[in-house]
């Protein structure tokens, strides 16, 4: 439900004159959750929402959809040629002088910026200054409440047990045949899930070897996707309660087909290990200091102890992404990488830590999950973050 006072305080909070939520047939998804349209409200014709830092909203929408915004408070304007569009936008923003929209310069951070470039140029002939409502975005649609911290902890349960299972089930097969394709344990987690009523957008990964150096593999039939004794395993998976508005929890472990693990693999794996454990206190420090904290900040913590260990180029992608009822979510990325990162880390809002090195004959990522509570309490879910490679066979 749309909470104007909370929208409002939000506004002035920020040191806005106010917030213009916009969107043209599903193009800015944020906007349409900050004003409650669900993906039921097929609307084919612009409009927008001026929500002022005090005062009344107004609206403004097409003739032929006039009810589009009607559970929404506020009066409303209604046009139909393009010059009464027009002219409706300066009439929303008159008397305004900067405005947050679903914008970034220079788009710096594509997660945010969902507004088209010709739409912020409308509206800054109006004479006012559009500037990002990336944090605002946060606080309406990244923010959990109670009852999803609750559903996130009960879901990281299952997540963590799931390793249990995973790696029982490699032990066994691999002792009783010689080994297991990636396929099948992916099935057996996905099996797991089914169990303990988890839902995923997307099957887990399973990545022997050299797979285990793409971040993003996906395993497929074939013969290369077999596990055998003396194999490096990388299982990264992510699922949430099977109810309405549940959040992610979002894992990766590493573990080695043997009673040993080689000390390669361990070696690569402390490095990502201390990377990771560099970047949870860069957000503990903060938060018990209370000092703002930008996204990319926790992102270079993890990088400069790779970078200075000499394989940054090896560490490919972020360190973190925001999580909430998607696996990727719409608050903060723990990114200096692809992109720099400046919204803040809000309390009330998760997001995974998982650097990783990534090498032509194995790759390491650890993942582990932060939550800032209302209190600004950090918290990491999931279990004890993993601590060396599990080595599958011992006492399995």
């Amino acid at each position: 439900m749309f909470d104007q006072a909370a929208v409002q305080s939000a506004i002035r909070q920020f040191g806005f004159d106010g917030w213009l939520l916009y969107d043209f047939r599903g193009l800015n998804v944020l906007a349409r959750r900050v004003v409650g349209l669900g993906e039921e409200a097929m609307l084919s014709r612009r409009w927008f929402y001026f929500v002022p830092a005090a005062g009344t909203p107004r609206k403004l929408v097409h003739r032929i959809e006039q009810q589009a915004l009607a559970g929404l408070p506020g009066t409303q304007q209604v046009y139909l040629r393009w010059q009464e569009l027009e002219a409706g936008v300066a009439d929303l923003v008159r008397g305004s002088r900067k405005i947050a929209m679903e914008y970034v310069p220079r788009n710096a951070n594509p997660y945010v910026s969902r507004v088209d470039a010709g739409t912020v140029e409308l509206v800054r002939s109006c004479g006012v200054d559009v500037v990002s409502s990336g944090d605002l975005v946060q606080l309406f649609e990244a923010c959990w409440d109670d009852e999803q911290w609750a559903m996130h902890l009960e879901a990281a349960k299952h997540t963590r047990s799931a390793y249990d299972v995973a790696f029982a089930y490699i032990a066994e097969r691999v002792r009783r045949d010689g080994s297991v394709h990636e396929t099948e344990v992916q099935q057996r987690i996905m099996d797991h899930f089914a169990e303990h009523h988890l839902v995923t957008d997307h099957p887990p990964i399973c990545a022997v070897g050299a797979h285990s150096g793409d971040p993003h593999y996906s395993p497929g039939p074939g013969p290369a996707g077999s596990i055998r004794a003396g194999d490096f395993v990388l299982i990264d998976l992510w699922a949430k309660l099977n109810r309405p508005r549940s959040v992610y929890s979002d894992l990766t472990w590493t573990g080695f087909v043997g009673d040993a693990v080689p000390a390669q693999f361990e070696k690569i794996f402390q490095i990502v290990a201390k990377a990771r454990d560099a970047a949870i206190a860069r957000v503990r420090d903060a938060f018990s200091s209370h000092t703002p904290l930008q996204g990319w900040e926790v992102d270079q913590a993890a990088r400069n102890v790779i970078d200075k260990a000499g394989y940054g180029e090896f560490f490919c992608h972020r360190t973190g992404h925001s999580i909430g009822q998607e696996t990727h979510g719409n608050g903060a990325n723990m990114d200096n990488l692809e992109t720099r990162e400046e919204r803040r880390v809000l309390p009330r809002t998760c997001f995974s830590v998982e650097p990783g090195i990534y090498l032509p004959e194995f790759g390491v990522r650890s993942e582990v999950n932060v939550f800032v509570d209302r209190d600004q309490k950090v918290h990491v879910t999931g279990g004890a973050s993993q601590e060396k490679i599990v080595p599958i066979l011992m006492n399995r």
